[in-house]
């Protein structure tokens, strides 16, 4: 027998024996939990989204285009998956490297919500390249439709490999701890989206990568995480926070703002703002420095930017802390205010860049932007810090 056939009668016996296991009684006491809930995690079934190389130990027959033979070979790898749940990987497009667009990242989105509210499936786990998979998870967050979220609450982990040829090879370990999140029954108390690397649970919103390399680098500055993986046990200390419930947009279907990034550097006069500003673009993220201040020679183009109706959203360099005014001096965050700019709070450059472009492009943010600008203002500035729209709006 083949080994193609052989993984095909694997599959098929995982499939009876779960069968046989609803249908036969069994000695409830050894199925009861410490909590006194049910375990039904044999009944489960995870989504696998793998972009890029897969990240599972080298030297596996993997050979992605397969869905079927790709779960296959994933459960032949971590045999412990099969006492957690049945494992597909659905039609979704490969890529390798690290060249995940604003683009792709739509179309995940929608894949992994088309995939979710399958009743059958209870979480989704998604592996990429490490170098943006802040971003990735963040957009995924802040794009789930209203509808979608008022009939899910369902895990969408995200994990990644920092070491792929180290003899500690991080990668395995992450997809196990992932896939064990996914199986958990969030039941809303936890935030829909999270990264999970090095045995501990990131909210979407908040996570960051610290370095470049080492297989600790996932944070949360100033947060710390949401929870972690134990052997086999998932333990949440703490509750959705208020940026990870989205957006309540409907779907987009195709990403139209234009945002760029502009890096403040000391003496900086504006220039490189003014060249930016002829791209007439949708909103522009000004990084300033440690609170958000900014060189005063940048401040003629950012006024010229607010009275051309391009919303100006000023973030920090600084990994944790929130942009806030302070005294007002030239190129001051409490200038920039004064001159119509938004303030980014805690949320990073590149999610911020993500955010803006995703609510510009939709229609009904474009229609309440023509109708009620004050309101709109205060709306975007929501989305980016709910706590500084309170002490602006409040």
């Amino acid at each position: 027998m083949g080994k193609k056939s052989k993984k095909k009668e694997k599959k098929m016996a995982v499939k009876e024996t779960r069968k046989l296991a609803k249908e036969e009684p069994s000695d409830i006491a050894s199925e009861v939990l410490d909590d006194g809930y049910i375990d039904v995690m044999d009944d489960k079934t995870v989504a696998l989204f793998p972009l890029g190389d897969m990240i599972i130990p080298t030297g596996i027959d993997y050979k992605p285009g397969d869905p079927e033979e790709d779960a296959l070979a994933v459960t032949d790898a971590l045999p412990e998956i099969e006492d957690l749940c049945f494992l597909e990987v659905p039609k979704f497009f490969s890529l390798k490297g690290s060249v995940i667009t604003p683009a792709m990242m739509l179309e995940l989105s929608r894949a992994v919500q088309r995939v979710l509210i399958r009743p059958e499936v209870s979480g989704v786990v998604v592996t990429q390249p490490a170098d943006n998979i802040e971003e990735t998870a963040y957009f995924v967050s802040i794009s789930l439709s209203d509808v979608f979220q008022n009939q899910n609450s369902k895990p969408i982990v995200f994990t990644t490999c920092m070491n792929p040829e180290d003899p500690m090879f991080d990668g395995t370990k992450n997809l196990l701890d992932s896939i064990r999140v996914a199986c958990h029954d969030v039941k809303g108390d936890i935030p829909t989206v999270v990264v999970c690397m090095n045995g501990e649970i990131h909210a979407a919103s908040r996570a960051q990568l610290t370095h470049t390399n080492k297989a600790s680098a996932l944070a949360s500055p100033g947060w710390g995480p949401v929870g972690y993986v134990d052997r086999d046990n998932v333990y949440f200390r703490c509750g959705a926070l208020e940026l990870d419930t989205g957006l309540n947009f409907p779907m987009l279907k195709k990403l139209t703002a234009k945002v760029p990034v502009v890096k403040a550097m000391c003496g900086d006069d504006g220039a490189l703002l003014e060249m930016v500003l002829e791209k007439e673009p949708d909103a522009i993220i000004v990084e300033g420095f440690g609170r958000g201040n900014l060189p005063a020679g940048m401040m003629p183009a950012i006024k010229k930017a607010v009275k051309k109706g391009i919303f100006v959203v000023i973030s920090t360099r600084a990994s944790s802390g929130r942009v806030l005014d302070s005294t007002v001096f030239p190129g001051s965050v409490a200038q920039c205010l004064e001159s119509g700019c938004l303030l980014a709070g805690e949320t990073t450059t590149a999610k911020a860049r993500l955010l803006l472009m995703y609510v510009l492009s939709q229609k009904e943010a474009i229609q309440l932007k023509k109708e009620d600008p004050e309101r709109f203002f205060a709306y975007v500035q929501e989305c980016l810090d709910p706590v500084l729209t309170n002490r602006l709006f409040g």
